[in-house]
């Protein structure tokens, strides 16, 4: 596999600082959100780690509900 495919790649799992960044929220706030399954999120350890696909998905999901 190329190199570049895999950075791409590993550019769509965000960290919770990633995260915080992306949607300009405390990084406590995005571990909060995860933690009470709020956000769409899996762990790798006790780490937190988001794939912005889905995130991107719950955001448009997010705004949907609020057109309602």
């Amino acid at each position: 596999m190329c190199p570049m495919i895999e950075i791409e790649r590993s550019s769509d799992i965000m960290t919770t600082k990633d995260l915080a960044e992306y949607l300009k929220l405390h990084p406590l706030t995005v571990h909060r959100y995860a933690r009470e399954g709020k956000i769409p999120a899996f762990k790798i350890g006790t780490d937190w780690r988001f794939h912005r696909k889905y995130i991107e998905k719950w955001i448009k999901e997010m705004l949907d509900e609020e057109k309602e």
